[in-house]
């Protein structure tokens, strides 16, 4: 047998014998720094044990979400059993309070606020596990979203419920307003978003604005209206009685929150460079600084798409995106692309943004991954860039290849070429020596669904604090 064939053999052993066995005492007595570096077969894949599984599904998303839930749903058991009177006098005040909740945690304006509050004031010097906390909260203020969201509907529909057993009592007109809002809200769902996307984005745009109106509408005439008396509350007392109203502020402040974004939308030229059948790199005007995201669409008002904003700085001049083809729209961006798009000026803080809080860094990503990634490596030296993918150059041209190997030095990127390479790499022995070596505090993590889950399950059974992808905007 020759030498080689015998170290395979080595190798195939040590890798039976680690993943049949619970533990070896050998391993317990070497210091984390000197085990020797993983080996696994292609097809080998570690076991998830159910811990590392629950605590990856019940994220900060999910606690944010069972939180407001639970808090509305104490309230609406008291009400619904007379414990407490107050939300069965003033329901709208509940169902509108919780909406604009909702609407406020996805605005732009507010986002940004926040971002920039928890960054200057928390960056660097509070306790790890603070910042990563920080982070966490910020990444998945789409839980108290839905939360509010659905909690908003479960009180409108307990507003329903008790109308309509009194509807020779209630003109048709609230009810009416009632059910649109109703229906409306129900489409944005997970389940219905996730399987009929392009009925959802329709539904909650335009069919949104139809039930912001209709729940304005409802929510007052049934505050203006007097069941005792089957009056109008208005007609006798006066317009001045809606601004004494709780409910017709929280629907004023509710419209400029959903109009503000809106003001700043802008048609904008663009140059389109399509370097494969599989990606289209748009260039627009103006630096950016980094942890940011935009929008586009083709119209005005219709169908947007979000993507990470790829820029050296506010000074550039320019920023990048990187589209790469998964459905109608981006096909179009290659086979037909565009002089000018729509896009709104004020861009979306994202997960990146929040790197200003570490020391140091691991920003991971794979193929497309790349546009909310490399921003954050190419504006500051204390984060290390690792791109995983298949012909990149090829693929992605050299307009991006060119940013990261003129702009970056070789210490502060890993590129990882499966084509050039001969195959995918040990992701979490790649993630595990460079968090190591570049002595970083945190990964962020940007792939597609099933990578994000590996490397997420890879980095919390090796203990390495991590950030991955969500798909909730």
């Amino acid at each position: 047998m020759s030498a080689s064939a015998a170290s395979l053999d080595v190798e195939k052993a040590a890798v039976s014998l680690s993943a049949n066995t619970s533990a070896l005492s050998v391993s317990t007595t070497l210091p984390r720094k000197e085990l020797p570096p993983l080996r696994f077969s292609a097809r080998y894949k570690p076991k998830v044990t159910r811990a590392v599984s629950f605590r990856l599904w019940f994220n900060t998303y999910r606690k944010l979400f069972a939180f407001v839930l639970t808090f509305n749903v104490v309230g609406l058991i008291l009400a619904i059993t007379g414990t407490w009177q107050y939300p069965r006098v003033y329901t709208g005040a509940f169902v509108l309070g919780n909406l604009q909740v909702a609407v406020l945690v996805r605005n732009e304006f507010f986002g940004r606020l926040l971002y920039l509050l928890v960054n200057t004031l928390f960056a660097k010097w509070t306790p790890l596990r603070f910042r990563l906390a920080c982070t966490s909260t910020l990444q998945h203020l789409g839980g108290i979203h839905s939360g509010c969201a659905v909690s908003g509907t479960l009180w409108l529909l307990f507003r329903l419920v008790r109308i309509t057993a009194n509807t020779d009592r209630y003109p048709a007109s609230i009810i009416v307003s009632g059910l649109i809002t109703f229906f409306t809200l129900a489409a944005s769902f997970p389940w219905i978003r996730n399987s009929r996307h392009n009925i959802f984005e329709a539904g909650h745009r335009l069919i949104g604005w139809l039930s912001l109106i209709s729940s304005k509408v409802f929510v007052v005439l049934g505050d203006c209206y007097d069941v005792s008396t089957r009056s109008w509350r208005a007609a006798h007392i006066g317009a001045s009685f809606l601004v004494r109203q709780q409910d017709f502020w929280f629907a004023v402040v509710m419209s400029l929150l959903i109009v503000m974004p809106w003001v700043t939308l802008r048609k904008v030229p663009v140059v389109v460079e399509v370097p494969s059948p599989k990606v289209a790199i748009i260039r627009f005007q103006r630096g950016m600084q980094q942890g940011l995201l935009t929008r586009i669409s083709r119209g005005s008002w219709l169908e947007f798409h979000a993507f990470g904003i790829i820029s050296e700085g506010r000074n550039s001049g320019e920023h990048f995106l990187i589209c790469g083809v998964q459905g109608d729209f981006t096909q179009s961006l290659v086979d037909h692309p565009p002089t000018y798009l729509w896009t709104r000026q004020l861009k979306c803080a994202n997960l990146s943004n929040t790197t200003k809080l570490y020391k140091r860094g691991i920003r991971v990503c794979t193929g497309t991954g790349l546009g909310a990634a490399l921003s954050t490596c190419l504006q500051s030296p204390d984060w290390h860039l690792i791109w995983m993918g298949s012909n990149q150059e090829a693929t992605f041209g050299t307009t991006i290849s060119s940013l990261i190997r003129d702009k970056l030095p070789p210490e502060q990127y890993t590129l990882w070429d499966s084509k050039v390479k001969g195959g995918r790499p040990v992701v979490m022995r790649l993630i595990r020596e460079t968090y190591e070596k570049w002595g970083a505090e945190v990964v962020f993590i940007t792939s597609n669904m099933q990578g994000n889950a590996e490397m997420m399950e890879g980095c919390m059974r090796e203990g390495i604090p991590a950030f991955g992808t969500l798909w909730d905007f």
